[in-house]
């Protein structure tokens, strides 16, 4: 399990080092038939293949670089960036908002499917970040919401003990053209499932989402921990439980195409990396700087 999250934790830092605007490339490709990868915001091999493709059906030189000239035969969503050339409200639509939508989901609040239209729920999402932030919460991104956007994303200021000992499925990052907000823990059906940390449970039941049978534990500080997927529930509402403290068994309620847990760390509202509670020593801070989205 060390060996696994050791791991793991190396491979985060790479993942979160995303930009934005490669994502909204990305995004832009993707709709096009171009790319077919990970949204992840890394200008890797398969997403400068892309734009070679997309560059020669344009009739540019296909040298894989997204120059202003790749960006204009893009249209309409190519002339939308980069983000932060213009207010973005509901109903926009285009490149700024896809690498909005990316920004937003770094920072704790994904709204969906990397699309570049900003709908209700990205609005929603945006409004969340905006509280969290503490600006004015009126789903209007503007100066103001894009640097904050540009600080460290949101880390847990506690660490925590790992639910189970089971390997790692999904890591907290993109995944597709999403992003996967938790980590995922592989695990037969009935596998028990223990509070990361002391605290409070103060959701324990059915989710109305896709997350089946949830027990949410609340820590101080502003951290809390989700478990979903449950096939069972062994505490309840207002429970007092100790690090360790049985909450539940591993199954595939809600959602899930097969057995295993979900597991979220939420401070402030805002998920964060549980990597970045998990690996390190429980009961200190961690003096390590947050992770970041590379400046845009």
């Amino acid at each position: 399990m060390l060996v696994a999250l050791a791991a793991a934790a190396l491979a985060g830092p790479a993942a979160s080092a995303g930009n934005p605007e490669i994502a909204a490339l990305q995004v832009g490709l993707s709709s096009r038939g171009l790319y077919n990868g990970t949204v992840d915001g890394v200008l890797g091999p398969g997403t400068a293949d892309a734009v070679r493709r997309f560059q020669l059906k344009a009739g540019l030189p296909a040298n894989g670089v997204a120059g202003a000239r790749t960006r204009a035969a893009l249209g309409k969503y190519g002339h939308r960036a980069p983000l932060g050339h213009r207010a973005l409200a509901r109903g926009a639509r285009g490149w700024d908002v896809a690498a909005l939508q990316f920004a937003l989901a770094w920072h704790g609040f994904p709204s969906g499917p990397f699309d570049g239209h900003l709908g209700l729920r990205t609005e929603a999402a945006l409004r969340r970040f905006q509280v969290w932030a503490r600006l004015k919460a009126d789903g209007r991104a503007g100066p103001s919401t894009f640097a904050a956007l540009r600080a460290p994303v949101p880390r847990s200021p506690l660490a925590l003990s790992a639910p189970l000992q089971a390997p790692l499925g999904d890591l907290y990052g993109p995944r597709g053209a999403r992003f996967h907000s938790g980590l995922d823990f592989i695990a037969p059906a009935g596998t028990a499932v223990s509070a990361a940390g002391a605290g409070r449970v103060v959701f324990a039941g059915r989710h109305t989402g896709g997350w089946g049978k949830l027990v949410v534990v609340e820590h101080g500080s502003g951290v809390r921990t989700f478990y979903a997927h449950l096939s069972r529930i062994d505490v309840k509402l207002g429970q007092r439980v100790s690090t360790g403290a049985g909450v539940g068994l591993v199954g595939a309620t809600g959602q899930a195409t097969g057995p295993h847990l979900h597991f979220e760390v939420l401070v402030q509202g805002a998920a964060v990396d549980p990597l970045t509670a998990l690996f390190r020593s429980p009961g200190r801070r961690s003096a390590t700087p947050g992770l970041r989205v590379r400046p845009y």
